[in-house]
């Protein structure tokens, strides 16, 4: 279905593992190249914000990085309380969550973004309540400040950061020089963006002619702004529905 299809994989290293081998699967050759990599931010504000959550009544998790990266700040474990309710920007989020121990009281019912978390009627009147939004350093601000617009009062934890990796990209420039590269599958516009500029200006043309798969509207707005000529938006940011619109994207069907 993909026989020897070159599908560039741009997540972060330590999660580009599962949707290469369903890429490899169906015949396709995954060619990883990390164009975010995400590191722990060491702050004891972060051991202590999770250790006193009481003030608290609601503490959301933008990602499943936000999660696991407050595991690891807080010695593996997050501690319940009565008081707080727990929120999940999506399903994988949710999961994560769940592995954790943590209850998952809210969880948008269709879509996997802030905008679909916001429309929940449990957000609808949150005046006067407080919330801890646990995410990543510099994220989006529209969840914060819609809440706020609400009458929320509104704190971030920010448990991690994204940076450029450290790695050779000419092996990938010179599959693009050489058009060899197929597909390109993107799941943050940061990690677009990074791409762009790990390529170099100077390919930018070569770069924006290949089809790209990308998991929001709001990264196929960045990207068509970009210059990409031909943008497909999954159904959701899951790799098995990135695989599924690779193959699309692919065979047309």
């Amino acid at each position: 279905m993909l026989s020897g299809v070159r599908v560039l994989v741009t997540r972060p290293e330590h999660q580009a593992e599962n949707l290469s081998r369903l890429i490899e699967e169906r015949g396709g050759i995954a060619i990883r190249f990390p164009t975010l990599d995400i590191v722990s931010r060491n702050d004891d504000e972060i051991k202590y914000s999770l250790t006193n959550m009481d003030s608290f009544q609601w503490v959301i998790f933008i990602s499943v990085n936000a999660v696991n990266f407050a595991l690891k700040a807080n010695s593996g474990k997050i501690g319940r309380t009565e008081s707080v309710r727990f929120a999940a920007v999506g399903r994988s989020t949710a999961q994560a969550m769940k592995v954790a121990g943590l209850p998952v009281d809210l969880m948008p019912a269709d879509g996997y973004n802030s905008e679909a978390l916001l429309a929940m009627p449990q957000l609808q009147q949150v005046e006067g309540q407080n919330f801890l939004i646990v995410r990543g350093e510099g994220g989006r601000e529209q969840l914060a400040t819609t809440l706020r617009s609400r009458g929320a009062e509104v704190n971030y934890l920010e448990v991690y950061k994204r940076i450029i990796p450290r790695i050779d990209s000419s092996p990938v420039i010179e599959l693009l020089v050489q058009h060899r590269l197929d597909v390109i599958t993107v799941t943050s516009a940061e990690a677009l963006q990074n791409l762009s500029l790990m390529l170099g200006e100077n390919n930018n043309k070569l770069l924006s002619l290949i089809p790209l798969v990308v998991v929001s509207d709001r990264i196929r707005c960045i990207a068509a702004d970009m210059g990409f000529k031909r943008v497909t938006v999954t159904d959701s940011p899951i790799d098995t529905a990135i695989l599924e619109t690779v193959i699309t994207c692919v065979t047309g069907e």
